[in-house]
């Protein structure tokens, strides 16, 4: 009885926060560092893979990731609808083990055709995942959530850095039996992940929650003529009758035109992901002065700093109208990371570096800014009812800029040099600023939610009767 004292204890003295979402949320946080380790093992040698070991040109392989990739935009609006109807955590159950046997059959898959599909899954399985994760953290966290995205953030880049450590290690040996080993290790992360996940709880939900009025309120419901009878009988076992308060029936995401209009802003804001990516790096290598070796170093500046200080910023997200506000400075942060970037074509050295370094730090500034932002608004503008479904409409934002983010920075803003640049972070505070608008009117138009259950009211989950 004297552990948990000394727990907190000792939490204290080392500073460690206090986890939103209790001993679900702690184990979500795990099942996230899991994955990303694994995920973070193949990440790093996916393209050298198919080459290497599963003998495609460098064309095959390039049109088979960007075929999967397009199949995995569907991942996120049909997990998010799938989450509003049955159990999420049997969900996220179902697309773990989906992601373990798309993985491991790669092993022993041959050619194109046989490769595509499983790409196809394992690319689909990915953006589902996210969603699913997101929406347990809402759940579980509540009010909490901005603080918990934080944390959870910091874990997802912890497990990159580690799985990404281990892979370049590991290609020092550079055969094919070490690719296979690392593919081998990201599946069975997956089949270990599921384990996680099945142990977790199923978390709140108002779209799949019916609940019994007690005696005494359904009494004072029944009106004048209703006699004690009525208000007594009222209850669990009338629940088909006078008792139970449905929820209201779902929204339709696809029809609620503002909130279509806040995820295509956020899809213009996310190719932000793309510059740091792709964009910079091979700015970097071929139009500046800079040494090539930044381009490497600018993911280890964007680890750093995230892990750093995420938790920090997650006050941006804090709420609707803070999160609103704090889309300000996002858009001039966007105008200073690629003003930066676009001045790394200086020809003095020393000069290219310092604006590549201030671009990499500015980008991640951003990106940690924008995705507290992101993260409380997708949640907090959907209808409880929908939930679901609408967070997963906006899962669709990230995987079009996906998408579109690479052609669009190489064939576009970086064939335009420098001017480029400057419009791209134009267009991109641009769509910043015409969100924090349109946020600002979505909440001044909301109606109030209804009150919360009360405490002594037990909710019963419809998939369990």
């Amino acid at each position: 009885m004297q552990g948990a004292p000394m727990v907190e204890r000792a939490q204290r003295a080392l500073r460690i926060p206090d986890i939103p979402g209790g001993a679900d949320g702690r184990r979500m946080l795990w099942i996230n560092l899991v994955d990303k380790i694994g995920s973070g093992l193949w990440l790093s040698v996916t393209a050298l893979y198919f080459v290497v070991v599963a003998g495609l040109d460098t064309g095959s392989t390039g049109l088979l990731l960007g075929l999967g990739g397009v199949a995995g935009i569907a991942g996120a609006p049909l997990a998010g609808r799938l989450a509003d109807r049955i159990p999420l955590t049997r969900v996220l159950l179902a697309v773990q083990i989906l992601r373990a046997a798309s993985g491991l059959l790669l092993l022993v898959a041959h050619g194109f055709w046989q490769l595509l599909p499983l790409v196809a899954v394992g690319s689909l399985g990915e953006r589902a995942a996210a969603v699913l994760t997101k929406l347990f953290a809402a759940r579980v966290a509540g009010q909490d959530r901005p603080r918990y995205q934080a944390v959870q953030r910091t874990v997802v880049n912890l497990g990159y850095t580690i799985g990404g450590l281990a892979a370049s290690a590991a290609l020092a040996l550079g055969t094919t039996a070490v690719y296979r080993l690392l593919l081998l290790g990201d599946g069975l992360s997956f089949v270990l992940v599921a384990v996680m996940v099945a142990r977790c709880a199923e978390p709140p939900s108002a779209t799949r929650t019916v609940i019994a009025r007690p005696p005494a309120e359904a009494a004072l419901g029944t009106g004048a003529g209703a006699g004690a009878g009525a208000g007594a009988g009222a209850g669990v076992g009338d629940a088909g009758k006078a008792g139970p308060c449905a929820p209201a029936r779902a929204a339709n995401p696809w029809r609620d035109t503002g909130y279509l209009a806040y995820a295509a802003l956020d899809s213009v804001m996310f190719l932000y992901g793309c510059a740091l990516t792709v964009g910079l790096p091979l700015w970097i290598v071929t139009r500046t002065t800079a040494p090539h070796g930044l381009a490497a170093a600018v993911f280890v500046v964007n680890t750093v700093l995230v892990v750093l200080l995420q938790v920090r910023l997650a006050r941006y997200g804090s709420s609707s109208r803070v999160a609103a506000d704090s889309l300000r400075q996002v858009a001039a942060w966007f105008v200073l990371a690629c003003a930066t970037t676009a001045f790394a074509v200086l020809d003095a050295r020393w000069a290219a570096t310092v604006a590549v370094v201030a671009s990499a730090v500015a980008f991640t500034v951003v990106e940690m800014i924008q995705s507290a932002i992101s993260w409380e608004l997708s949640v907090s503008l959907a209808p409880a009812q929908a939930q679901g479904s609408y967070v997963g409409v906006h899962g669709l934002a990230q995987s079009t800029a996906r998408c579109v983010g690479p052609l669009l920075l190489t064939a576009g803003v970086m064939a335009a040099g420098p001017a480029g640049w400057l419009a791209f972070g134009a267009v991109l505070a641009a769509a910043a600023l015409l969100q924090r608008r349109l946020v600002l009117r979505r909440l001044a138009e909301a109606r109030p939610e209804p009150a919360e259950t009360p405490l002594s009211v037990v909710p019963v989950t419809v998939s369990e009767q």
